[in-house]
């Protein structure tokens, strides 16, 4: 199975070619940019180029996975609707994967995984063996659980968060695809992004009657 990995829930712009044969994937390109600002701008060129450096095309694709966040709007969108969308071009099936997980994929023993939320907070969660342990949360990095003896994911406010910082700072690949390992033999999921806030706008309410003094 030829699958292709992206996720832009964090500042790196990621996409990868993954080649599955049971439960032993093997990366065979990767392109990654870290630019918070140009998920838009270079997640199809990185798509492509991961391609051609695997030496495939689009039409060879059997899967794609997709991180789903926590993450900004923004940034977030930019790779669900690129995923969902060529997912729905070639007839693939897209299979979400929330960020953390791909981050913590792999690894061993008790981790604590965080992504920037920016406005000074973080992302987090905690795994034992690439296994979550509690759901994706936003905190200000003060209130983060400290009791992991490691951790992975964004290095900002290693400070507060003072045990080492031992894994991957962004989601890869091949995290991507080893969190999907389990749903890749099943039907697609929804494609639902994971925000953890409220948005920013909102509808305005009842105008409020101005009478005369």
């Amino acid at each position: 199975m030829l699958v292709l990995a992206v996720d832009t829930a964090t500042p790196s712009v990621t996409a990868g070619v993954v080649a599955v044969d049971g439960s032993s994937p093997e990366v065979l390109a990767t392109l990654v940019t870290v630019d918070a600002r140009a998920h838009g701008e270079l997640l199809t060129p990185h798509i492509l180029g991961a391609l051609d450096d695997a030496g495939h095309a689009l039409p060879d694709l059997d899967a794609i996975v997709c991180g789903v966040g926590p993450g900004p709007f923004t940034g977030l969108r930019a790779g669900m609707a690129t995923a969902g969308a060529l997912g729905h071009a070639l007839g693939v099936p897209v299979h979400p994967v929330r960020t953390l997980d791909a981050i913590a994929a792999g690894t061993t023993g008790h981790l604590l995984v965080t992504t920037d939320a920016r406005r000074r907070e973080l992302y987090w969660a905690t795994y034992a063996d690439g296994v979550a342990l509690t759901n994706p949360a936003v905190d200000r990095p003060a209130d983060v659980p400290a009791d992991a003896p490691r951790r992975a994911g964004t290095t900002l406010y290693g400070d507060v968060l003072t045990m080492p910082h031992t894994g991957e700072e962004y989601p890869t690949p091949l995290g991507l695809v080893t969190a999907a390992l389990g749903q890749l033999d099943r039907p697609a999921r929804p494609l639902v992004p994971l925000y953890l806030r409220r948005p920013d706008a909102t509808v305005p309410g009842t105008r409020k009657r101005v009478t005369a003094p």
